[in-house]
């Protein structure tokens, strides 16, 4: 039977179809979905697998990683900045193995699309000494994950596969087995010597991985390489994973080359069988290899001046290869005259905070409290905060706490230091704000924080914080309070509002303002706890205002463009503000932002 599915519900149908008994993530674009779908569909089959959402990616790992010790299958998935969180246990378990299976799924996305990097994790895989899997489809991720079962079970190694944004979010109709009881754990056997390894032990663990990396490249390296288009006559040769090998396909077969040019495909980019993969291309005159994001098999190969990639630049060494991008590529190999070039692009509308976002009046709030401010800023929709002027940096989830206690430093030095806002997401607090947030409380630091709470992970497709009483498959939780744990990180002045108040907010961040100055003043922390509009159980609660504007416009342009409402525009007939029914959410604070009092309840 087929059924279509996006490619991140293919991946978790294929967890499921291979014994997965526990899966852990931490909500990211574009993995999200693989965890939700998990548990719907192990709901719905009935079937006792399950799992979490965890606080964080590390601790995500750690926990299905431990499923993994006692002997069940197990898998994690995030995105590729969120691996980096996950970093530490990443490269520790290469050494100590796993026992009844464990996949590691972290999603790539070139271009990017909704990240700070489009870092390669292949590479991280290929530093970790762990293989690692390229789909090129939705339908290969399914199958796929059957593989790094069975090489991390009969290898006891993890085993990580490598989807992109475009396997993640397309969709393909997906042959779909039965789903057999999970592998549940048999009980953890205890051995010190290689679960709780010295240092000096590590040594014979690392050498012992070593040989495991032989081992695969050898059992399953020539396997995972394979011809997929060309003739005995071609001197040419593309070599290709991922999407990108889809694409490159689609190309050869449209410029009519499948007879000039061989394409192969390579399933596990890491550990290559090199030897035996180039005396396959040996005959060749020239070798093209095209792959996202990082020179992966092209460095595994390194035969200088054969071979040509992204390390001389025949492929861009940055950004997505979308098919506009390869197909000038291919046709500098094939030696072909260079084609027309595609249309130029409009300026295409940049990402704004949908209408009503509870974010919007706490960012206003801290322009008009704090004009001369800095504002350091975190991971989340409230990026988006650099549109109203109240965002200064974005480094990594938790990073504003920590930036703004060093920015509060280095002015220190030098004298009185301006006021300093950072703004956090509850979700991302929850994330990495916490040990922040303690540790700028305890060297003295002084600054303000807001903690913008909407009561849920919105960018990423609102999935449950830690600070609600619900759990990833829908049962009831314990709720941490973020109030208790600011209290207990030595905060002293804390002060919890709806950023709807306008007035009461601008009131709030000044007087925080004053304390933080005083010479017993610290941290102040402002929780402006509003919920996501996009979380309709809560939002259908709040009230609703039909709003217009009267004659009393003067097109200061506050409402739309300091306010940056994207429900009001300028009526370029009437000369003044115009607001969209359609886009309107009623919240009603625009009423509060107009100087001349010229938008009303209705």
């Amino acid at each position: 039977m087929k059924k279509i599915f996006l490619g991140n519900e293919a991946i978790a149908r294929g967890l499921l179809e291979n014994g997965c008994s526990f899966a852990a993530s931490y909500p990211g674009t574009p993995a999200s979905e693989i965890l939700s779908s998990f548990l719907q569909m192990a709901k719905a089959e009935k079937t006792p697998a399950t799992g979490e959402w965890s606080i964080n990616e590390k601790v995500a790992f750690e926990t299905a990683l431990s499923v993994s010790y006692a002997g069940g299958r197990a898998a994690v998935s995030m995105k590729q900045v969120g691996l980096n969180v996950a970093c530490d246990p990443l490269m520790s378990s290469a050494y100590t193995g796993v026992k009844g299976g464990f996949l590691i799924i972290s999603a790539d996305d070139p271009g990017p699309h909704s990240s700070q990097t489009e870092q390669d994790s292949r590479m991280m895989a290929m530093m970790a000494k762990i293989p690692v899997l390229d789909p090129s489809t939705p339908q290969e991720a399914k199958e796929m994950i059957g593989l790094a079962y069975q090489i991390s079970g009969e290898f006891e190694i993890p085993v990580m596969l490598r989807p992109t944004t475009r396997i993640c979010h397309s969709r393909q109709g997906i042959l779909l087995k039965e789903i057999p009881a999970p592998s549940l754990a048999s009980g953890f056997s205890k051995d010190p010597q290689r679960w709780a390894a010295t240092p000096r032990y590590r040594f014979t663990l690392h050498l012992q991985l070593n040989q495991k990396i032989e081992a695969i490249a050898e059992k399953f390296g020539k396997d995972s390489f394979r011809k997929i288009l060309g003739s005995s006559n071609a001197r040419r040769c593309i070599i290709s994973s991922g999407v990108a090998l889809a694409y490159t396909y689609d190309i050869l077969q449209e410029l009519n080359l499948k007879d000039e040019i061989t394409l192969y495909q390579v399933k596990m980019p890491y550990p290559l069988k090199a030897k035996a993969l180039l005396a396959e291309i040996g005959s060749f005159e020239d070798i093209l290899i095209i792959e996202e994001t990082y020179p992966v098999i092209e460095m595994q190969l390194a035969m200088r001046g054969r071979i040509k990639g992204r390390l001389d630049g025949s492929i861009p060494p940055q950004g997505e290869l979308v098919p506009d991008v390869l197909v000038e590529s291919i046709r500098n190999f094939a030696g072909i005259p260079e084609g027309k070039k595609g249309l130029i692009p409009g300026k295409a509308r940049r990402p704004t905070l949908c209408p009503g976002c509870p974010h919007r009046p706490a960012f206003y709030a801290i322009r008009q409290a704090l004009p001369q401010g800095i504002y350091p800023s975190d991971i989340g929709c409230y990026t988006l905060g650099l549109n109203l002027g109240a965002v200064d940096t974005v480094l990594c989830m938790g990073a504003a706490i920590s930036q703004a206690a060093g920015l509060y430093y280095a002015y220190r030095m030098n004298g009185e230091a301006p006021p300093i806002a950072a703004t956090i997401g509850d979700s991302t607090f929850y994330h990495a704000g916490i040990p922040a947030l303690i540790n700028a409380v305890h060297n003295g630091a002084k600054f303000i924080l807001l903690i913008l709470d909407n009561s849920t992970t919105a960018m990423t497709g609102n999935q449950p914080t830690p600070g609600l009483e619900m759990l990833a498959d829908g049962r009831p939780g314990k709720a941490v309070a973020i109030e208790e744990i600011v209290r207990a990180s030595g905060v002293q002045n804390l002060t919890i509002l709806d950023p709807y108040q306008l007035e009461g907010m601008i009131q709030a961040v000044k007087e925080a303002d004053k304390v933080t100055r005083s010479e017993n003043g610290g941290i102040s922390v402002i929780i402006s706890r509003h919920p996501c509009l996009m979380n309709l159980s809560p939002s259908q609660k709040q009230k609703s205002y039909g709003l217009e504007i009267t004659g009393d416009c003067i097109a200061c342009e506050i409402c739309y463009r300091d306010f940056e409402c994207p429900a009001i525009s300028l009526n370029p007939q009437s000369g003044m503000a115009r607001i969209d029914q359609n886009l309107c959410s009623g919240c009603g604070v625009c009423v509060q932002v107009c100087p001349q009092e010229a938008i009303k309840r209705i």
